[in-house]
């Protein structure tokens, strides 16, 4: 067998013109004459040859654990005793979406546990297995705890004495008693004969407990990020630039050995007050968990002017010079005579379950423009302004030129926004990769609407030569957006629209009636992805006009009520609008002229479509007493049970562990329904499971408690 690296290129390449290249030239000369038949037949031939090319290539990848096909790998660890994670059966299963697939293979039968699978039986029956089999089976971090060493009991004196293990509780260890009854507690407790096991009511504090303790949500960095002062007259302020509260998290750090069992540093924990106040140098500073700068200079606050307080109702006051910060809540006090004068920028890491919204992740989904010019936006560019940069384009493009404007920092723009595009323009705002930027739409007019508008100036075009607009990676607060004219499509992907426009410090909506967009008398093809929004509302005339298509797909649609309205004309009428959802969650009622398709999605409030006679619901919720299309295997029994429905909290739009387990695991693929299904988390929480199963200490029962 050929070493890999050592590999010959293939002789022919992939062009369509590669093999009548290799012809002479009088042959082309006359091909071309007579019609290029004989090219044409070429370029067949060529494109059969790279499909046997690479049906070769992938059949020697194949022969690889880290290179194999997601189908091959269950074949590659049936040559070791791998044994198969349930529900592995539906990978092979045709009618999954596109990207699907491959998550579902992800979730099911993991590359990483197929390779470790020899070296994992080695290592059977210790905590370090247990945590990096979490990480290979299901992503997750986690933390092995031996719940024996909890379990207060008495020593004999005639012995030697552990006073490390089972001792009375010391109320003067402030430290310890902030951390009893988690994960990294020390802390012991009285016996409890339940099994760490169990499916009802978990216990494990027993002499045979194992707890693996998991961490589901991701932390997400914020860098460069404004801090909002929501008290001049005080300097208060909160990290989060809506102004509502937001606990803090811990950065992870990787493990350094093989053998070492997971630190609350090591996972993407809440910071708490003591934990701060014990070790402020760990997580404050560059790099690490979060940083505070002032009045645009380049160091941040020393540590020692840092004191850890508890601001929740913002009765302490630091002294002079300090600035006193709550993790817990995501707040910042300046103290009296030291207040900032250019402004407070922030670093800082939140939790979330999926990259979704706006947010400074990697965005694998978008697609190169080599077509387009770019304008780019931010400190030490061209443009100061997104308004600079869409002026310099509309000056400089030429007829069906596409143009990006890209913000190159997580800052806030607060400018008016109007974008008028003629026939055949293309335009895309977005955030460069790693940035989150916000655009805070405030009240600068007083007898008109402040929105984001969009507006398509010539309704004599074409249907394919409308104007398209794109928005990627942008959170917009303090307004919606307007949608006039004929445009072509308008594409949200991958960014917030605040729902309420804005946020309370308790997470609690400022607007929650008003829209988030608005479809004025427009053709527009409205395209959500990946985003969470407010209301839609349409606006246009249903006897001369089509009914507009608004697709959404992995998002939340967000009314901020179960009864009020997600989607609608004014007045509670239907919006003249064909609805096409897939794996969304929509909380609060519908109001459509149709619904061409509904499957793997929630919604929360009753469902009213005028033309029941198209469409189809499928792998749903709907809720009992709605006007829909004709259903299939659709859930209206039980109701949906979430963890947070309101934006700005860690847990947003995520299934309680108590959701009844039709609508946990009711899609087509077994995944839970609406806007999280792709985490597969049904799916990774039972192959954890099964291997905790298999690897558990011989004598002990072990059970999965999730931090998070």
């Amino acid at each position: 067998m050929i070493p890999r690296d050592v590999q010959s290129e293939p002789a022919v390449s992939s062009e369509p013109d590669a093999l009548a290249a290799l012809l002479p030239r009088w042959h082309l000369l006359r091909d071309a004459e007579e019609g290029g038949a004989l090219r044409e037949l070429l370029a067949v031939m060529a494109e059969q040859l790279d499909r046997v090319r690479d049906g070769v290539e992938q059949g020697y990848e194949d022969l690889f654990v880290e290179t194999a096909a997601p189908w091959v790998l269950p074949y590659l660890g049936d040559l070791v005793g791998y044994r198969t994670l349930p529900g592995y059966e539906r990978v092979l299963t045709t009618g999954l979406h596109d990207g699907g697939r491959a998550a579902l293979a992800q979730a099911v039968a993991p590359r990483a546990d197929v390779a470790a699978t020899v070296g994992n039986r080695r290592r059977k029956g210790t905590l370090h297995l247990l945590e990096e089999i979490s990480e290979q089976v299901a992503g997750w971090p986690a933390r092995a705890v031996e719940l024996s060493r909890l379990v207060a009991h008495h020593q004999s004196v005639k012995l030697h004495r552990d006073t490390g293990r089972g001792r009375l509780l010391d109320l003067r260890d402030n430290s310890a008693l902030d951390l009893a009854g988690g994960p990294f507690g020390t802390t012991a407790r009285t016996v409890d004969v339940r099994r760490a096991d169990s499916a009802k009511r978990q216990g494990g504090l027993s002499p045979a407990g194992v707890a693996l303790f998991v961490w589901r949500l991701k932390a997400h960095s914020l860098t460069s990020s404004p801090a909002y002062c929501i008290d001049r007259a005080r300097n208060l302020y909160t990290f989060s630039i809506l102004g509502n509260d937001t606990p803090l998290v811990t950065e992870p750090f990787p493990e350094p050995s093989p053998t070492h069992i997971a630190t609350i540093d090591n996972v993407p924990a809440f910071v708490r007050r003591r934990q701060l106040h014990d070790r402020l140098l760990d997580y404050y500073g560059p790099g690490k968990s979060f940083v505070i700068r002032r009045d645009g200079e380049d160091k941040p606050v020393p540590p020692a002017d840092i004191v850890v307080a508890d601001l929740s109702d913002w009765r302490y006051r630091p002294k002079r010079g300090q600035v006193a910060v709550d993790p817990e809540l995501g707040r910042i006090a300046f103290g009296s005579r030291t207040a900032p004068r250019q402004g407070v920028w922030v670093d800082y890491h939140y939790a979330s379950a999926a990259d979704m919204g706006g947010g400074e992740y990697d965005r694998h989904d978008r697609v190169p423009r080599p077509d387009a010019d770019v304008y780019r936006v931010g400190p030490g560019q061209p443009y100061r302004q997104i308004m600079d940069a869409y002026r310099a384009w509309q000056s400089e493009r030429g007829p069906d030129r596409a143009g990006i404007i890209e913000i190159t920092h997580s800052g806030a723009y607060q400018e008016q926004l109007d974008f008028d595009l003629d026939p055949g323009d293309r335009l895309e705002l977005r955030a460069a990769e790693g940035t989150r930027p916000v655009i805070r739409l405030l009240d600068w007019y007083s007898n008109r609407p402040d929105a984001l508008n969009i507006r398509a100036v010539d309704d004599s075009c074409a249907p394919h030569e409308r104007p398209r607009i794109t928005l990627d990676g942008l959170l917009v607060a303090g307004r919606g957006i307007n949608v006039t004219g004929p445009m072509g499509a308008v594409v949200l992907r991958h960014s917030t629209l605040v729902p309420g426009w804005s946020l309370e410090p308790e997470c609690d909506p400022h607007s929650p009636e008003e829209p988030s967009i608005v479809m004025e008398r427009t053709t527009a093809c409205l395209q959500i992805e990946h985003s969470v929004l407010g209301t839609i509302e349409v606006i246009g005339d249903e006897v001369s006009e089509d009914p507009l298509d608004i697709h959404l797909r992995d998002s939340i649609l967000d009314a901020t009520g179960h009864d009020r309205e997600a989607l609608s004309a004014p007045d509670c009428r239907h919006a003249h609008a064909v609805l096409h959802l897939h794996r969304t969650t929509v909380i609060g009622e519908v109001h459509t002229h149709a619904v061409r398709i509904a499957e793997n999605s929630i919604l929360t409030g009753r469902l009213h479509v005028a033309r029941r006679g198209i469409g189809c619901l499928r792998h749903s919720y709907v809720p009992a007493g709605s006007r829909t299309p004709r259903r299939f295997r659709c859930v209206t029994d039980v109701r949906p049970l979430f963890a947070s429905e309101r934006y700005g909290t860690p847990w947003y739009g995520l299934l309680a562990d108590q959701c009844p387990q039709e609508i946990r695991r009711g899609s087509d693929d077994g995944a839970e329904l609406g806007a999280f299904h792709d985490l597969y988390r049904p799916q990774r929480e039972d192959g954890l499971r099964a291997r905790l199963a298999e690897y558990t200490p011989a004598g002990a029962d072990a059970g999965i408690f999730f931090v998070t």
